[in-house]
C-alpha cells in the first residue's frame, strides 16, 4: 500500500514538471536588452512589444515620432478595409535611426487603422542584424527596419528601411 502511494506521488511530480517545461518554453521572451558594442547603452533584443518599445531610451524616440506623425487619411480609409487580412513582422535596431523614426510611425499607421497590434510580430536585433532567442536568418536581414507583410503565410512584400513614398501608401502599394 505505501509502495502504491509512493509510486502514484511520483507519477504526479513528473506529470507537474512535464507540464511545467511544456509551458517554460512555449513562453517567448518579450522586451529583453542588452548592452550595445558600439553605444555601451542598453537596447533591446529578441521579441518584443508596442509596451516595450515605450520604455527606456527607445521610448523617448517612441513617443515623439508615433505622435509627430499624421498618416494620409485617404490611405488609411483603404487600409482598413483590407489590412486584417495580412500578418506583419516587424524587424527593426533599436540602435538604427531608421528604426527609432519609421517603427513608431508604422504603429502608427497599424494603430489608425484599427489594425490589432496584438498581431504584430516585432524582432529587436543587435548590430549584426542577428538576435539572441529568435532564428531571423530566414529574413534576409540587410537593412532594417523591415515590415514584413504576409497573406496566407506567405510574404506579399515588404517595406525596408525608409519607405518610398509614405509608409501607408507603400503598405496600400503592398496589399492592393
Amino acid at each position: 500500500m505505501q509502495n502504491k502511494l509512493y509510486m502514484m506521488n511520483i507519477k504526479t511530480i513528473i506529470i507537474a514538471l512535464i507540464v511545467l517545461s511544456g509551458l517554460q518554453t512555449k513562453a517567448q521572451p518579450f522586451n529583453h536588452f542588452v548592452i550595445d558594442s558600439k553605444t555601451n547603452t542598453n537596447i533591446l533584443i529578441d521579441y518584443c512589444d508596442i509596451e516595450g518599445l515605450q520604455k527606456d531610451d527607445y521610448g523617448t524616440y517612441f513617443e515623439k515620432y508615433y505622435n509627430d506623425y499624421k498618416p494620409s487619411k485617404s490611405s488609411l480609409k483603404k487600409l482598413k478595409k483590407k489590412l486584417d487580412n495580412f500578418e506583419i513582422t516587424i524587424v527593426l535596431g533599436a540602435w538604427c535611426s531608421d528604426s527609432k523614426r519609421e517603427v513608431p510611425r508604422f504603429i502608427k499607421v497599424l494603430d489608425d487603422a484599427g489594425y490589432d497590434n496584438n498581431r504584430v510580430k516585432i524582432i529587436a536585433v543587435d548590430r549584426n542584424k542577428k538576435a539572441n532567442l529568435v532564428d531571423v536568418s530566414e529574413l534576409d536581414i540587410q537593412r532594417v527596419p523591415i515590415f514584413i507583410v504576409y497573406e496566407d503565410n506567405k510574404e506579399v512584400g515588404r517595406i525596408i528601411e525608409t519607405p518610398h513614398k509614405s509608409l501607408e501608401k507603400d503598405l496600400w502599394k503592398i496589399i492592393k
